[in-house]
């Protein structure tokens, strides 16, 4: 039953062992097809870390999980005080990415818009408008700024309830409804949001079903202190991020790498088996009044396969899982009256199955 059984029967059985020469060379091509593609879109990932690692410093880490939802097609919410670089992190991002398509076919889709929410905002300022025109005594929609690729929904917890429906539709569906028409959104369309702290006077709690909708929430703590006085030597030069001559992205290639991503990086049945072990854990614990739901862990399936491409590799670890499960699981799991260490808590619920994981064989078998 061992590989080295089968071994020694094959070579004592010369002709059983001979295979039809055309199915391992199909096999071949299509495993360094796949091979190809996981390596371009590493190539695409790399492209984007480098421009902007120039405009933002000290945040490595943040910069990788933004990069992880947008090949994984997921939104994130980013959580800081004013003047902490959100801004200049999703502007970077669009600005990097450009749409070779024909302008019939782009159509009103731009790279970059940035949404300021505000309590009086209405949702069609977000979605867009039916408009009429006098001169054909038709109506015509005007897009809103929700048609680009790379969208930044600043301070979303200080706007009205209705305006983040609309933002739910939006990220659920990548489509917007104006008068009880469709309008379909980009299919790259990602929403980087950020919200400052609930201490601050006039913010309100986003719901949970749009907080549902953000694949991670992370909390850009201040940068160290080298890096900190590096912003304030290199500021002047970083403004421009054109002057480095640092190659962008197509939106084509960004889309072709999610593609590669979800084909050619390995899940085993092991690392699906960690993540129920850890939510089960979560929702057992009396410290936790609400655990998380199944479809966090689907959602968090492409954003493993992401990482690990991104690391490098063609296989989800037991590493991947231990970064992301806080980003993942924190603004979706619910704590008791009077607990307020999340990390804690899912520390102690990650633990054994952790443990599990890393002792497994997770490379292609």
């Amino acid at each position: 039953g061992s590989a080295a059984d089968l071994a020694v029967s094959l070579a004592a059985e010369p002709e059983a062992a001979a295979a039809p020469p055309a199915a391992p060379a199909v096999a071949t091509t299509t495993d360094a097809a796949a091979e190809r593609a996981l390596a371009h879109a590493l190539d695409v990932a790399s492209r984007l870390e480098r421009r902007l690692k120039v405009q933002i410093l000290g945040r490595d880490d943040v910069i990788e999980l933004v990069l992880v939802a947008l090949l994984s097609d997921g939104h994130v919410l980013l959580e800081d005080y004013p003047g902490s670089g959100k801004t200049t992190l999703a502007k970077s991002l669009g600005l990097s990415i450009v749409d070779d398509r024909e302008e019939r076919e782009r159509g009103a889709i731009v790279p970059f818009r940035r949404i300021q929410f505000t309590p009086d905002l209405l949702p069609s300022d977000v979605t867009g408008v039916s408009v009429f025109d006098a001169g054909t005594g038709r109506f015509h929609f005007r897009h809103g700024p929700l048609f680009a690729h790379v969208v930044l929904a600043d301070e979303i917890n200080r706007t009205s309830p209705k305006v983040q429906a609309a933002m739910l539709e939006a990220m659920a569906e990548k489509q917007v409804t104006v008068d009880n028409v469709t309008y379909p959104l980009d299919e790259l369309f990602f929403v980087i949001a950020t919200q400052n702290p609930l201490d601050l006077a006039g913010t309100y709690p986003l719901p949970a079903p749009q907080l549902d909708r953000f694949l991670f929430k992370i909390r850009m703590e201040h940068i160290d202190r080298q890096s900190e006085l590096e912003v304030l030597d290199t500021y002047r030069e970083r403004r421009d991020l054109e002057r480095h001559d640092l190659a962008r992205v197509s939106r084509d290639e960004v889309l072709a790498a999610r593609r590669a991503i979800e084909r050619g990086v390995a899940i085993a049945a092991e690392v699906k088996t960690c993540l129920v072990d850890v939510s089960r854990a979560l929702r057992a614990d009396e410290r936790v009044l609400q655990g998380n739901s199944t479809r966090s862990l689907v959602l968090m399936l492409p954003a493993l396969q992401a990482l690990a491409a991104v690391r490098g590799r063609d296989h989800v670890s037991s590493d991947d899982v231990e970064t992301l499960a806080p980003r993942v699981l924190g603004h979706r799991v619910e704590l008791a009256p009077g607990i307020s260490n999340f990390d804690e808590v899912l520390a102690e619920a990650m633990a054994k199955p952790l443990e599990t994981l890393a002792r497994s064989t997770l490379r292609r078998r």
